[in-house]
């Protein structure tokens, strides 16, 4: 079924939402399977083996939707406080 109506949407924002969502359930399920979250995400984002993400609500797909470096970028300008 065809409709006139526009769909909007901006890449970018969304792009950052996604990433934040995404970090948000890996941490949750690692959390849920009894690992320590932050030592898990930090030993997949300097190794890039995956097996460091549980699979555990499919966390360890998603987590690789997401470019490592893309991560490590939003991370460094969320932590010295610059806007995207």
């Amino acid at each position: 079924m065809a409709t006139d109506e526009t769909v909007s949407f901006k890449v970018e924002r969304d792009k950052k939402i996604e990433a934040r969502d995404i970090l948000q359930q890996v941490y949750e399920a690692l959390v849920e399977k009894g690992y320590n979250p932050i030592n898990q995400i930090v030993g997949y984002i300097l190794s890039g083996d995956p097996t460091y993400i549980t699979s555990h609500n499919d966390a360890r797909g998603l987590i690789r939707k997401i470019e490592r470096d893309e991560l490590l970028e939003k991370m460094v300008k969320e932590y010295i406080g610059l806007d995207d």
